[in-house]
């Protein structure tokens, strides 16, 4: 009884002793994972680090400056500004710039203010841009039909109205002088019995400019 006993007794002892060798095992394991897994990791990251070093540097382009009208007087403006603003197309003005005193509307039978000019052409007569630019708006305007505007820098925006299409170009689009924009349509409402013609606006800070003060028209 009692050699049973004793035997049962060193069989728990070596049974204990075998879990805390697995035990211990189990955990120099682990250690050596963690150990491995951290020096793998810092391999990876220095990797990276190189790859970047090693990347080339991407060149941001240039963005050229936008030429710009700096003037006190409209002579001043006109004499500095013919080299850089051509007329959107050739044709005689038909209905002149007049913020001030009204002008006759055919259309619509009475006088009214008129911040552009009314250039006379046939249907689908080029319309081209007067200088450099980025195209700003490109709508269809209630009263003057489809419309593009282009910002020429310095608060300085030229504004085409009445075109035969807005399929030419985009708003964000970089326009160059003479770059054709549309044709000369008959989307205006507002202008509707008037001859076949462009609006024109040019405005300075938002606001309107008589164009024959920037560009001289034949």
């Amino acid at each position: 009884m009692e050699v049973n006993i004793m035997r049962q007794e060193r069989k728990k002892e070596r049974d204990k002793a075998a879990i805390s060798l697995v035990l211990c095992l189990s955990v120099i394991a682990i250690a050596s994972v963690f150990t491995v897994k951290s020096s793998i990791d810092k391999l990876n990251l220095q990797k990276r680090t190189s790859d970047l070093g090693n990347t080339p540097k991407i060149e941001q382009p240039v963005t050229q400056p936008i030429p710009t009208v700096d003037s006190k007087d409209n002579e001043d403006v006109k004499e500095q500004s013919e080299s850089k603003f051509d007329a959107p197309l050739s044709g005689k003005i038909i209905t002149e710039f007049s913020a001030d005193a009204p002008v006759y509307s055919k259309t619509l039978d009475q006088y009214m203010t008129h911040y552009g000019i009314d250039i006379a052409a046939p249907l689908d007569t080029q319309v081209k841009a007067i200088a450099d630019g980025t195209v700003t708006k490109v709508y269809t305007d209630d009263k003057y039909g489809i419309t593009i505007e282009i910002n020429h820098g310095d608060g300085l925006t030229s504004t085409y109205s009445n075109l035969s299409t807005d399929s030419m170009t985009e708003v964000s689009d970089v326009v160059t002088k003479g770059q054709v924009i549309s044709g000369v349509g008959d989307t205006s409402l507002f202008e509707s019995l008037e001859e076949n013609h462009l609006h024109f606006e040019i405005r300075k800070d938002g606001v309107p400019q008589d164009p024959k003060a920037y560009i001289t028209f034949n």
